[in-house]
């Protein structure tokens, strides 16, 4: 039996190639947005801080220095805030592109494995084919072979 060859054999490993790299990619841009989504949580968070203190500010004696170095804190922390939303809108974007491009490349790998498969079956049915026929002509070349011995055996009986 011949040995299977896909022709485009180093198409498909380039493809395989090319979605490991997006997938090492997507993860990147995940692992990024993960990194920003944590850092606005903080911010959040310290600024939740800052609030609660400004309530215990207002409630015990007013100190009017503590009052507005608690205000300055909580514009800086919208500040803050605001640049790291930035950070995490860009970040999302990026992921989606990663997301898009692996979508694309998982869609292209598939459909040279597809291929690949198609072309195996058709290998395969050649084969069978090819097989098939053999036999029929060693069929022929034995029917044949018996129909020389038989008519020689038939002309010596007569004789």
């Amino acid at each position: 039996m011949a040995r299977f060859r896909y022709s485009m054999q180093s198409i498909l490993n380039i493809k395989l190639k090319m979605e490991t790299q997006a997938k090492q990619e997507f993860s990147a841009a995940r692992a990024v947005l993960d990194a920003e989504e944590e850092k606005l949580q903080q911010l959040l968070d310290r600024k939740a801080g800052y609030e609660k203190e400004a309530e215990r500010l207002l409630a015990g004696n007013l100190n009017l220095r503590d009052i507005e170095e608690n205000k300055t804190a909580i514009l800086c922390m919208d500040s803050f805030i605001a640049g790291q939303r930035d950070k995490v809108r860009t970040a999302e974007k990026n992921l989606e592109t990663a997301r898009v491009k692996l979508t694309e490349v998982m869609t292209e790998r598939k459909t040279h494995e597809t291929l690949k498969e198609k072309a195996f079956e058709q290998f395969l049915e050649d084969e069978k084919r090819q097989e098939s026929k053999e036999v029929d002509e060693l069929t022929s070349y034995k029917y044949g072979e018996r129909r020389k011995i038989d008519g020689k055996n038939s002309v010596s009986a007569q004789n």
